[in-house]
């Protein structure tokens, strides 16, 4: 159930952020509003996640697959540029959270 909670938290961090695009600097009510349901929910699950999992490995699964997320739906829905560079370092980050993951087995193990 732990990694349900990880999920959970990263889809709603995802959210939030996105909401943040969409308030357009708190002039639009309802995702003004949502960014801190969003947030709220997220941290909630968060903080359940860690109950089970090592914060090193919660920690930057959740910031890094929310930051990849977020890059993408600036490129897809928002129009945003994707230059090589971005591209690389969505791609860096993407290897950071796979090696912390298979850190973590080899830890384990």
């Amino acid at each position: 159930m732990h990694w349900v909670y990880m999920i959970g938290a990263i889809a709603f961090e995802v959210a939030g952020t996105t909401c943040m695009k969409l308030a357009a600097g708190f002039t639009r009510p309802v995702p003004s509003v949502l960014i801190f349901v969003f947030y709220a929910v997220s941290f909630t699950l968060l903080t359940l996640a860690l109950k089970r999992l090592d914060v090193s490995v919660v920690y930057p699964l959740w910031s890094g697959i929310g930051t990849v997320a977020i890059a993408i739906i600036g490129v897809w829905w928002f129009g945003e540029d994707l230059t090589w560079l971005k591209a690389a370092s969505i791609a860096l980050i993407l290897l950071g959270v796979v090696g912390l993951s298979i850190g973590r087995a080899d830890s384990a193990g």
